[in-house]
């Protein structure tokens, strides 16, 4: 009986987002884009040819459904293996308060985000800055994981673009097993960071190791699809 209710709940819930999408025009921007990302083309695609958009963000925890939010996102597009000048930078308002000790990371208070943009109405700026590109992030699946909970939640959407994480895109390029930090991998790329903590410094941080370990592990002429088989398996954590 449980999962009866359950499943009637869930179709109630569904309902009322398609409800939703009918009369908001906006939103159903938000889920055309989300469902239009054309994987097939972009795998195929030489990584010179390819765009690439890094993705950082900030927030109030680690656990996306739990009731922790963004506070900071930054994406940042590549043009092959070269950051362009245009990027995408701004703070959320979670909604909620943001812990003290997440504020001791990344230096973000309640004070910062009470005039930011709930992260709802950035939907719009976010999937159209994305568009069918491919994403790279360091420790990729945790940022995703917030942008596709509100996804979920608005249009009933997850992301469909292909991804690559730079943490497994080391493990592939070093032969190693493990859990790394950005400042672990940057050190061994020679990578400098600036701003560490903040969604800007340590998107362009993953932004200058993708493209040393790419060059060290394909050529540019290569698919996408090659470069993302490159990956290794994380390991003990």
């Amino acid at each position: 009986m449980a999962a009866i209710f359950s499943w009637f709940g869930l179709s109630r819930s569904n309902a009322a987002k398609e409800e939703r999408l009918k009369n908001e025009p906006r939103l159903r921007i938000v889920r055309q884009r989300c469902q239009g990302a054309d994987t097939e083309i972009r795998l195929t695609q030489a990584v010179k040819d390819t765009r690439f958009v890094v993705i950082d963000t900030e927030t109030t925890g680690y656990h996306a459904y739990a009731n922790d939010r963004i506070v900071s996102i930054a994406l940042l597009e590549m043009q092959g293996l070269a950051l362009t000048e245009n990027r995408y930078v701004s703070l959320v308002n979670p909604g909620r308060a943001i812990p003290p000790a997440s504020t001791a990371i990344h230096h973000i208070t309640d004070a910062d985000v009470a005039g930011a943009p709930l992260l709802e109405n950035l939907m719009i700026e976010i999937s159209e800055f994305m568009g069918d590109s491919v994403l790279v992030g360091h420790h990729l699946d945790f940022d995703l994981r917030f942008i596709n909970r509100e996804l979920k939640r608005l249009v009933n959407c997850q992301l469909q673009n292909p991804g690559i994480d730079t943490m497994l895109l080391y493990l592939g390029y070093t032969g190693q097993m493990g859990h790394y930090l950005l400042e672990e991998v940057a050190r061994a790329c020679e990578v400098t960071i600036t701003d560490r903590h903040t969604a800007k410094g340590d998107a362009i941080a993953a932004a200058n190791i993708f493209s040393y370990l790419s060059k060290h592990m394909v050529k540019e002429s290569d698919s996408v699809q090659e470069l993302i088989k490159q990956q290794g398996m994380p390991g003990g954590f």
